[in-house]
């Protein structure tokens, strides 16, 4: 059982795998892989725009520190011109908190610019492949125009291809119609050269002469069967004996 759902695993993936083949358009393929390389390099680019813009707010926080240093230290030596030595270690304090800041700031800034440095040489490198990919993509997209064009013409030139199939296919049912007309046609002229049609039709015309022949007898003997009833009813009927004795009677009677 397993090795059968492994070989219906296989013959699944060889299916997908053959449609996949037919749906894919390398000049489409191209295309999107250009498009994501685009989208990574905007995203290089983002990377550089925020990395700067840390790097800009830094460099101001450390200028107001440095404003800040100088002022702490004006302060603590206008304490000690006032005898304020408390004053003066105060803003002595200070002062030195703010370097210490300033010194990280310096690191960080320093961090940021490194980084910075390598997005952009990332970024440079970066628009190099795309550009080179830009101008591969376009020849590998017109030699494919070229090679299925190509393709196309020889299909059509030796009658292969799908297309072409079709076309071969119609045209020989077409073909085969056709001669099957003929064959018909020269049938019926063969039948008849031979007579079969005369035969048939004095076959049916014989039928009908004798149809003709049995209702004139049929017609002739009702007219028969008439004829004969009244020549009984007029025998057995008085009207002739009357007519008969009356040219009789006149003359017996008729004076001398």
């Amino acid at each position: 059982m397993a090795g059968m759902s492994g070989r219906f695993s296989t013959v699944i993936k060889a299916k997908i795998n053959k449609l996949l083949d037919r749906a894919e358009d390398p000049s489409e393929t191209l295309e999107y892989s250009y498009q994501k390389q685009m989208e990574l390099l905007q995203n290089v680019k983002k990377g550089i725009a925020d990395v700067v813009t840390s790097k800009k707010r830094l460099q101001l926080q450390q200028q107001k520190l440095e404003q800040q240093v100088v002022k702490l230290d004006t302060q603590a030596r206008q304490a000690l011109a006032q005898n304020r030595e408390d004053l003066a270690r105060v803003a002595l304090e200070r002062k030195q908190f703010a370097q210490g800041e300033l010194q990280s700031l310096d690191g960080q800034v320093q961090e940021l610019e490194s980084q910075q440095q390598q997005l952009v040489a990332k970024e440079q490198t970066l628009r190099t492949k795309i550009d080179q990919f830009r101008t591969k993509k376009e020849v590998i997209k017109a030699q494919y125009s070229a090679a299925e064009a190509s393709v196309k013409i020889s299909e059509a030139a030796s009658g292969v291809g799908e297309e072409m199939a079709d076309v071969g296919m119609a045209m020989q049912r077409a073909v085969d119609k056709t001669e099957n007309m003929r064959a018909r046609a020269n049938a019926m002229d063969e039948l008849e050269a031979s007579g079969a049609f005369d035969d048939q039709l004095s076959l049916t015309a014989g039928q009908d002469d004798i149809d003709r022949q049995l209702h004139e007898l049929t017609s002739s003997s009702a007219v028969d069967d008439d004829l004969a009833k009244m020549k009984a009813e007029l025998g057995q009927g008085s009207a002739p004996q009357a007519l008969e004795s009356g040219e009789g009677t006149p003359q017996q009677e008729r004076p001398a």
